[in-house]
């Protein structure tokens, strides 16, 4: 194991010896690589900083702790236990929170069982659908509507066939 975490840096070695065989002007084309970046880092920055609102304001609103609570039952008809409902709607909003949440429902339920099987492979089959839509299509004028409900479908539908598969096996 300690030899992978030098893959890396060999890498970075590589590259660094490969640019001086070549006679590569290393620092000047890493700050031309930062000039490009800090356009792209701000034209970014807006939605970013919206979603990363947006998501705090769900839960802290309380609207996430209600929409948990009523749709739970739906949840639990299409196979998904209701102690991870708040998961499931979470994770598209904020990676973070989901990786919090994940971690108290393990230690509640024990690592090995039904309900913390479900909850590992629901927050490993989905994504931050709105950050990742957030950075992704920052720039771009077109309509967010139908990627983000394909996402959000997938996503939903992975979580009902992995916790099916998690009763199943």
């Amino acid at each position: 194991m300690k030899y992978v975490a030098l893959i890396i840096p060999a890498l970075f070695f590589a590259l660094f010896l490969y640019a001086l065989l070549k006679k590569v002007r290393l620092y000047d084309c890493f700050t031309e690589g930062v000039k490009e970046a800090v356009p792209l880092l701000l034209s970014i920055f807006p939605y970013l900083a919206a979603m990363l609102m947006l998501s705090e304001l769900f839960e802290r609103s309380g609207f996430s702790a209600a929409l948990t609570q009523a749709l739970s039952p739906v949840f639990s008809a299409l196979g998904i236990p209701p102690e991870i409902s708040k998961l499931v709607l979470l994770k598209p909003f904020s990676g973070s929170g989901s990786t919090a949440l994940l971690s108290e429902i393990i230690s509640a339920y024990g690592a090995d069982s039904y309900i913390a099987r479900c909850a590992a492979v629901a927050y490993g089959s989905s994504e931050t659908v709105f950050y990742i839509s957030a950075v992704y299509f920052a720039g771009s004028k077109k309509n967010l509507a139908k990627p983000v409900v394909i996402s959000l479908t997938s996503n939903f539908i992975s979580v009902i066939l992995g916790c099916l598969l998690c009763k199943v096996l």
